[in-house]
């Protein structure tokens, strides 16, 4: 007998799945609570099942959260940022990271296992694009953390889809996942804090746009002219960055939330006064802000950091065409913190 994946099931798929077992569905709401609010990973820690209810469970169902395993894992000197590859029984793997602000702990998760965008700046596709993440699999992330930070009776308060991988390429499982984060017995987490990070798949905005919800919509821009911008990412061929905008904006205007512009500050490529004046005449008069990262060099991409002084000339561009913009906070620089550095490190033997 195959069994079944029980972790990221919804509620009513989970009933539909106990209902031959003979489980009612007040037995389902019970078993949902307990992995997804009470971050459970075994059947034996469900306490108000029965020692039967529980054998059927292990019959019939796995539960990925208590098969993955820890491949490595690297905290910031600082302590505020703790990153992890993550191993799955197939063997394929994925890296998420946590991080403490502020306002509370983020966690920034993958969809994809590898990447097929090939973005020049890159270290999250240096391997290709292997497969989807399953709804469970992109949950599980999430739930690592959830239950080391209960220990602290702390919890993750906002969860940012930017790891590797494209989100509207694996968009269902992406926001089934999302939607049993939302959920009250879940881990109650409003859609106003989350984000979706795409580098520009125009259906993918379109469905999130015709769903309604009030996730934050993140572009992955890096450039403001055709040439350069596919140079950096090959999908500009496919969805032309001004068509993106367009999509972005009917998104902001259908649920109200400005959409963020990340863009990736590469020295001598995209870092000029010419490049800050083009990105704002392309930008100006939109509900938006603009999130400028200083490159986290990738040795085997070849770029590099720019100086302060071209960082803060490029912010000031941006203010004086009344453009909001926001310097990103560097956080686990010292642990390979950047997308898909920690994965690719680990499959050429890097330590």
């Amino acid at each position: 007998m195959i069994k079944q994946e029980i972790f990221g099931m919804t509620l009513l798929e989970m009933q539909e799945a106990l209902l031959p077992l003979g489980m009612k569905k007040f037995r389902a709401e019970q078993i949902f609570r307990w992995l997804y609010e009470k971050s459970a990973v075994s059947f034996e820690e469900m306490t108000n099942l029965s020692k039967s209810d529980i054998a059927l469970l292990q019959e019939h169902f796995t539960l990925l959260t208590g098969q993955i395993k820890v491949l490595r894992e690297l905290k910031s000197t600082d302590g505020l940022t703790h990153k992890v590859l993550l191993g799955f029984t197939d063997g394929a793997s994925v890296e998420t990271v946590c991080m403490h602000h502020d306002y509370g702990y983020s966690v920034c998760i993958s969809s994809q296992v590898g990447c097929s965008m090939d973005c020049a700046f890159c270290a999250s596709g240096l391997q290709g694009q292997e497969r989807n993440l399953t709804a469970g699999e992109i949950l599980a992330q999430v739930y690592y953390f959830q239950r080391l930070l209960s220990i602290q009776d702390a919890r993750v308060s906002r969860v940012v889809v930017m790891g590797s991988g494209e989100p509207m390429l694996n968009l269902d499982n992406v926001l089934k996942a999302l939607d049993i984060l939302h959920e009250d017995h879940g881990q109650g987490i409003g859609y106003r804090n989350m984000t979706i990070s795409t580098c520009g798949i125009i259906p993918g905005i379109k469905k999130l746009t015709e769903m309604g919800r009030t996730i934050n919509l993140a572009i992955s821009l890096h450039a403001a002219s055709d040439e350069l911008r596919t140079s950096l990412m090959p999908i500009n061929k496919t969805y032309n960055y001004l068509e993106v905008i367009k999509a972005a904006d009917e998104y902001s205007e259908g649920n109200g939330r400005q959409v963020m512009y990340e863009y990736i500050l590469l020295a001598g490529i995209n870092d000029s006064l010419d490049d800050a004046r083009i990105l704002a005449n392309v930008l100006k008069h939109k509900n938006v802000v603009v999130n400028l990262i200083p490159a986290n060099p990738v040795p085997e991409k070849g770029f590099k950091r720019p100086s302060g002084n071209a960082v803060d000339r490029f912010f000031q561009v941006l203010k004086e065409q009344k453009i909001n913009v926001t310097v990103r906070k560097e956080m686990g620089k010292d642990i390979d913190a950047a997308c898909g550095q920690l994965r690719a490190s680990t499959l050429v033997g890097g330590e």
